[in-house]
């Protein structure tokens, strides 16, 4: 319920509804008091129009009377229900003529002409022959009561039925009118997270026509910034490979040819530092391939392939260390880049043997897609965990790295629309360390 309410198009709808209920409320509640008022009126105006046209009959049919004394009562002419009732009497309260219905018991003494009202009825009185002859008219309030009821039912009845018919049209008509609106949020929300193309929202109505124009000029400034900066980053590593190639190779040759212990060591130094320039430069240029290119292809490949590649491969390039690959007897067939896939394996798999305990790292992939790489090793606090992905960020470890690993790998997933986790301890063991990669698969 708090979901529903708590966007733009609910909120609308239920103050528009709101709104409405309360106009319909207070328009029933005005025209019931109009109503009851108007109804009193009536009532009163029946009663003393009753009481002013049977007096009259009444004093020419008792004047009449050969005897005097006598309480004649109005037969009914046929069964109906009664709701004036009158008492026709002398200036003693003797009782000449009543209604059929009428309750003498119902009648207070003869007062003043007018109205009042007694426990149960709303009385009317009136006098004739200079006072010598009397009427009274009484209506049961309970009547009036009852009519009163009726009414506010009539009123109610129909709004039961409009209110929520108008509950609904209103709900219908905003949700028609914000259709622009839910258009654009769901282009938005479409978008990966490397996704920085324009949004393109077709009949927007002229207040959104802004939003949408400053939003794509935004992207178009993020777009141009993080094309610099990957131009930047590949082009710089590009660049740099060569002439740190000759400066390795240059280091390299003069170990060979010299004999002095210290050149020796000074010479290995420079080596081992152009080799971590040389990883450096390899893993910027991943990162600014991972940041720009298209990472989801129409070709369809089998992962397990790629997997097992990149698992040989740094089998070789790390000796020291044993990786267990386990994967499905199915192809696990992807849409996704196999450059990607590769690049994404060989990070992780390099992580997983470079920084574990025990050299043992195991690459499982199922069916579904879901790739892990495991290792074994000090468990790996949960405030660090979580920063592990961001650029040049490094876990407490003594391994060479260039903390840029899960970046790539992270870019790369975001891209692609696949999803990394990372675990520590990792699944089923109770220390190590564990990325879980959930492949876009077809």
């Amino acid at each position: 319920m708090m979901n529903l309410f708590s966007g733009l198009q609910g909120r609308l709808a239920a103050a528009i509804g709101l709104g409405v209920v309360v106009m319909w409320l207070g328009a029933a509640l005005l025209t019931n008091a109009l109503l009851r008022k108007e109804m009193e009126e009536v009532f009163d105006s029946a009663l003393q129009e009753t009481a002013q046209r049977v007096l009259p009959l009444a004093a020419i049919d008792i004047l009449e009377r050969d005897e005097e004394g006598i309480n004649q009562r109005i037969a009914q002419l046929r069964d109906h229900e009664e709701y004036f009732t009158y008492l026709v009497r002398d200036q003693t309260g003797r009782i000449l003529m009543q209604s059929s219905a009428a309750n003498p018991e119902d009648f207070p003494p003869i007062g003043d002409v007018g109205f009042r009202n007694t426990a149960t009825h709303r009385i009317y009185d009136d006098k004739a022959l200079q006072g010598s002859l009397t009427i009274t008219v009484a209506e049961p309030l309970a009547h009036r009561a009852e009519v009163a009821r009726e009414t506010v039912m009539t009123l109610a009845l129909p709004l039961l039925i409009i209110l929520p018919l108008s509950l609904l049209g209103i709900l219908f008509i905003v949700r028609l009118s914000l259709r622009p609106v839910n258009r654009l949020r769901l282009a938005m929300a479409s978008k990966g997270a490397s996704d920085l193309t324009a949004i393109r929202t077709e009949n927007l109505p002229n207040e959104l026509v802004p939003v949408e124009a400053t939003l794509n000029r935004l992207l178009e400034r993020l777009s141009r910034a993080f094309r610099s900066e990957r131009d930047f980053a590949s082009a710089a590593a590009h660049e740099l490979r060569t002439p740190v190639a000759a400066a390795l190779a240059q280091t390299q040759r003069l170990l060979v040819e010299t004999t002095d212990p210290a050149t020796k060591k000074r010479a290995q130094d420079i080596e081992a530092s152009l080799k971590r320039l040389t990883r450096l430069s390899e893993k910027l240029m991943q990162l600014a391939r991972a940041e720009g290119a298209r990472l989801i292809g129409s070709q369809t490949m089998d992962i397990r392939q790629v997997i097992t590649l990149v698992a040989q491969d740094v089998q070789r390039e790390v000796p020291d260390a044993r990786i267990n690959v386990t994967l499905p007897e199915t192809a696990v067939l992807s849409a996704m880049d196999p450059d990607a896939i590769g690049i994404l394996t060989r990070n992780l798999v390099e992580n997983a043997a470079k920084h574990g305990l025990g050299a043992v790292v195991d690459v499982v992939l199922d069916k579904t897609g879901a790739l892990s790489v495991r290792n074994s090793g000090p468990i790996v606090p949960a405030d660090q965990l979580i920063q592990l992905t961001d650029r040049f960020q490094r876990g407490a470890t003594a391994a060479d790295g260039s903390g840029l690993g899960l970046s790539i790998v992270k870019a790369i997933t975001d891209g692609s629309g696949a999803r990394l986790t990372l675990l520590s301890p990792a699944s089923d063991r109770d220390d190590g360390f564990e990325a879980a990669v959930q492949l876009p698969i077809v």
